[in-house]
């Protein structure tokens, strides 16, 4: 049950959300036990986000929630991953993009939770 949280200071057009939608389908099987079939996905563009006091270069910030646990190494993978397709896509450097990741006990879907 992953959630990936898209918030960049770039506007994103709309087959550039199309196209990071399908890359985040893909990326997010390199953490075990994770696909695209219980994805959910949310962007925000044109958000006001500093990075060491300026807002000069594009910028991107990136939260991961997933249930349960999962490894450094997968994280890591998923966070190269992710710089890669911003870089390619929105023009932000890996320098300018934070991914924070969130593991889950709890996670409520469809009327019940797991």
């Amino acid at each position: 049950m992953p959630m990936i949280i898209v918030k960049a200071s770039t506007p994103i057009a709309p087959a550039q959300e199309v196209r990071l939608k399908e890359k985040l389908g893909q990326a997010i099987t390199l953490v075990p036990g994770k696909s695209e079939a219980h994805l959910m996905l949310a962007f925000e563009d044109n958000a006001r986000l500093y990075f060491g006091g300026q807002n000069d270069k594009p910028l991107a910030y990136i939260e991961v929630n997933c249930l349960g646990k999962s490894t450094r190494e997968a994280y890591c993978d998923l966070t190269a991953a992710i710089c890669s397709m911003l870089k390619d896509e929105l023009n932000v450097d890996p320098a300018g993009v934070y991914v924070k990741y969130d593991e889950l006990t709890h996670w409520g879907w469809n009327g019940t939770n797991f």
